[in-house]
């Protein structure tokens, strides 16, 4: 939702290296879930906005729309390809050795391009991880995936996947992670950081369920946001990225609300401002899975 007071980013995104990668990634970038059901010319500005402010990630998914999606963000990169950190990620039905490859040609035709420069299992299926991976494998080797990674996995599940495919290739895992649930804070995360894998926070503002300032939660966000010129958003997303392992990918359909998601990685909370938060949506116990949307 529009909001009347943020801060606007003055300078391009902060960047900061994406998991084994040598590659520097905005902390904030741009997701796309969604994207093709509103106007097709707002997303793509919004979208090119945002990578002339530094949101060099932009995340999309065969899923999203049936390949709509996908297709509108090959139009809003259309000549800037070089500019982007191109994600997309393959169906587990879809993700057996041949259905992997054949899924990622569609994908590069959806989106116009000859690579992406990273490629997610979305979710563990029914196809064993060893075909998935050697099909990525194979994808990488041919120059049609830079890199690759995956989606919703827990430890357990990561564990797999890296003995499986060898340390330093599988370089994400990307998760639900907003205020009110941050159950990859137990596990997820510490794991991830020790085998240095980057974290992508999808969905960082809830599902339509973002803290109202009339609710306790919510009032400290707003609290925080008047000491940094910024909105509630935007505390959310500097709280979410404070460590440097973690990147978010909230969804955008406006240019404002790209400038305003922008605006979010010049902030740098204090030690007191981080335990207030901690505080106001607490961590909760730690259960076995991960929670998807």
């Amino acid at each position: 939702m529009p909001h009347n007071s943020r801060r606007s980013a003055r300078t391009s995104v902060r960047k900061r290296r994406f998991g084994p990668l040598q590659r520097e990634v905005g902390i904030i970038g741009q997701g796309t879930c969604y994207i093709e059901e509103g106007d097709p010319a707002s997303a793509i500005t919004a979208l090119r906005r945002g990578i002339d402010l530094g949101m060099n990630h932009i995340d999309t998914a065969e899923l999203y729309g049936a390949g709509a999606a996908e297709e509108l963000v090959g139009r809003a990169i259309a000549d800037r390809r070089d500019e982007v950190f191109l994600v997309s990620k393959v169906l587990p039905q879809n993700a057996s050795r041949l259905g992997t490859k054949i899924a990622c040609e569609r994908t590069l035709t959806h989106l116009k391009t000859d690579w992406l420069d990273c490629y997610l299992l979305h979710w563990r299926g029914q196809y064993p991880l060893e075909d998935t991976f050697a099909a990525l494998e194979a994808l990488r080797e041919e120059g049609k995936i830079l890199s690759y990674g995956v989606s919703n996995f827990d430890v357990p599940d990561l564990e797999e996947a890296l003995q499986i495919a060898g340390a330093s290739m599988v370089i994400c895992d990307q998760v639900l992670y907003h205020l009110q649930e941050r159950a990859i804070e137990h596990a997820v995360l510490p794991w991830c950081e020790q085998h240095q894998l980057a974290i992508t926070a999808y969905s960082p503002f809830g599902h339509r369920d973002f803290p109202s300032t009339q609710t306790p939660g919510g009032q400290v966000l707003a609290d925080i946001a008047k000491v940094h010129d910024a909105t509630p958003h935007q505390i959310a997303l500097a709280f979410l990225t404070r460590r440097p392992s973690v990147f978010a990918i909230p969804k955008a359909s406006s240019v404002e609300h790209v400038e305003e998601n922008a605006g979010a990685s010049e902030i740098i909370l204090s030690q007191a401002e981080v335990a207030r938060i901690d505080a106001a949506f607490p961590l909760g116990p730690h259960r076995r899975g991960l929670p998807m949307i």
